[in-house]
């Protein structure tokens, strides 16, 4: 019996996949907000194989946007074979984006939104869709709002598919992206109320770049004026302990401007940042 259920889960994910696919193909056209991360990667291989040259993967270039992710769209997109462009977005021209309240991912998301709006007039497509699943509701993501008022499309939602289902899926179709850490823009590692400044994520995303040279998969660093907050992953945070790592991490973050550096013990976690909002 207890053999049998990993059969069960991915009979019904396979199950959810031949409901999105069907759904997809009744579409006209669609573009598909693609950050590279596992979820947006696994719903723009769908769109792109049940549309083929109807689907375009569209990933929106900003300072939030870390040369690291950068990449790893580029080298999906090669892997696939999936149509895809770059689109700029011009969030930190607005200033309630710059000033880092609560609500900064719908400032972010409605830019992406309204340029990908753009482009979808230009290129005769008729919808848009962004990659939300069904765990991500129980999450505080003000950028929903935005997808809901810009009538953006959740397929990944409407199919009932959730994250471990998604990397399953994505396992079984030999996407890279299956197994890839969670990402998110440069601009979550800022505490609310602390403007986000390119130069400030600049700095963050070169004290990651160190992380990850240093052999590092999963991790976040939180910037807090001048202290770095280091979150590992659990698995990594005994190897981070380690007193020779830990003194090489303190040396390189200093030497990016940070004058304390200090590994949180509670480890990654996503959305740290957001248990200011439910201290409040």
């Amino acid at each position: 019996m207890a053999a049998a259920a990993p059969q069960a889960n991915e009979a019904a994910a396979l199950a959810k996949q031949q409901s999105l696919l069907d759904s997809l193909r009744g579409l006209d056209g669609l573009l598909v907000a693609f950050s590279g991360g596992a979820d947006s990667a696994y719903l723009a291989w769908a769109a792109h194989r049940a549309l083929g040259a109807r689907a375009l993967a569209v990933t929106a270039l900003s300072p939030s946007f870390s040369r690291h992710d950068r990449e790893q769209a580029e080298t999906f997109v090669r892997a696939t074979g999936l149509r895809h462009e770059f689109i700029e977005t011009h969030e930190f021209e607005n200033p309630l984006y710059v000033a880092n309240q609560a609500d900064r991912c719908y400032h972010c998301k409605d830019e992406l939104f309204d340029r990908m709006e753009a482009l979808a007039r230009e290129r005769a497509f008729s919808m848009i869709a962004y990659g939300v699943n069904s765990d991500d509701t129980s999450d505080f993501r003000p950028g929903h709002r935005a997808a809901h008022e810009h009538h953006v499309l959740a397929p990944l939602l409407d199919a009932g598919l959730h994250k471990d289902e998604i990397r399953l899926l994505s396992r079984i179709a030999g996407l890279a992206t299956w197994d890839r850490p969670a990402s998110a823009c440069l601009s979550s590692r800022v505490p609310y109320g602390t403007a986000v400044t390119p130069e400030l994520l600049e700095k963050i995303e070169r004290a990651e770049a160190a992380l990850r040279e240093l052999g590092f998969r999963q991790f976040r660093v939180r910037s807090h004026g001048e202290l770095a907050r280091i979150e590992l992953a659990p698995e990594e945070l005994a190897q981070g302990l380690q007193t020779g790592m830990a003194q090489q991490i303190a040396t390189r973050l200093k030497q990016l401007g940070f004058t304390f550096v200090t590994l949180d013990l509670e480890g990654y976690r996503q959305g740290s940042l957001n248990s200011l909002l439910e201290a409040k």
